[in-house]
């Protein structure tokens, strides 16, 4: 069973909710440029939203009852106009009470299964409310910073890409993950860019954002269900000809002891996910 009702949220304080929002303005925006010029504001992400847009983000949910609160007071305080869709998937820990808080606050829309289906499955859900003018991905497990969003977006709103994905590897300002973790992902990361056919860095990365209209393009052909809606949205995408950007973002491992759920299992059914979408085009 299915639940949703969209709600309205309010920061903690109002100073941090108008300080947010002032960056997002036109009125910010032509101060910049006046003051840092053209070049260096494209390089510091800073520029003009479209008249009425909003950004909708999909939270895949399980079991994160200590840290989905955090996530969101994080989304809203980076004051972007905004659709945040909780999908709770199934908890036992009482994360499913807990975001049902959330249920009555204009800005969000609270998505319930019955059972845990996977986070493809969650991911699926979360498309058939969607409203935002561009989609993206956030993980409920604080590994990832919703400020990178601005940049992300970036490509996309300039006309340069279709669909920007977030690279967690390959510049600096990251922390380090474990060696094997960073090995398998390089692995699985360059056998999908040969079978699917473009060149990525982090094809597992959680932060996938694309134009609303690419994801209901694909939305009914999604099949997978767990972490393999990684590489499926990869390659439908990739066969419609869409095109792909990457950018550096933040990330902050998660330890299995704090509730990391992914697993070598999910290595072997990315690999199977591969040939499938990308050498079999199914």
């Amino acid at each position: 069973m299915v639940d949703g009702r969209e709600t309205n949220s309010d920061f903690d304080s109002p100073e941090e909710a108008v300080n947010s929002r002032r960056t997002w303005s036109d009125a910010y925006v032509d101060e910049m440029s006046m003051l840092l010029g053209e070049s260096a504001c494209r390089k510091l992400a800073i520029y003009r939203l479209p008249p009425g847009f909003k950004l909708t983000v999909i939270v895949p949910v399980f079991n994160e009852c200590g840290t989905v609160e955090g996530v969101v007071t994080r989304l809203r305080e980076i004051g972007l106009p905004m659709q945040i869709i909780l999908v709770d998937d199934g908890s036992t820990d009482g994360t499913a009470e807990a975001i049902q808080s959330y249920s009555d606050q204009q800005d969000t829309v609270v998505l319930l299964h019955q059972v845990n289906r996977g986070k493809g499955a969650a991911i699926r859900t979360g498309l058939t409310e969607a409203r935002g003018d561009i989609v993206v991905i956030q993980d409920a497990d604080q590994e990832y910073d919703p400020s990178d969003f601005r940049y992300l977006m970036q490509p996309l709103l300039s006309g340069e890409a279709d669909v920007a994905y977030g690279t967690r590897y390959g510049h600096y300002d990251r922390q380090l993950s474990p060696w094997w973790h960073q090995t398998v992902n390089g692995f699985i990361t360059s056998i999908a860019s040969i079978a699917i056919g473009i060149r990525l860095s982090d094809v597992e990365t959680c932060y996938k954002m694309a134009w609303r209209k690419h994801f209901d393009a694909i939305k009914d052909e999604l099949r997978e269900t767990r972490f393999g809606i990684e590489i499926e949205l990869t390659a439908r995408w990739a066969r419609r000809g869409l095109r792909f950007t990457e950018r550096p973002i933040r990330y902050r491992h998660r330890w299995y002891d704090e509730g990391k759920k992914i697993g070598w299992k999910d290595g072997v059914s990315a690999l199977w996910c591969i040939v499938k979408y990308g050498l079999l085009r199914r």
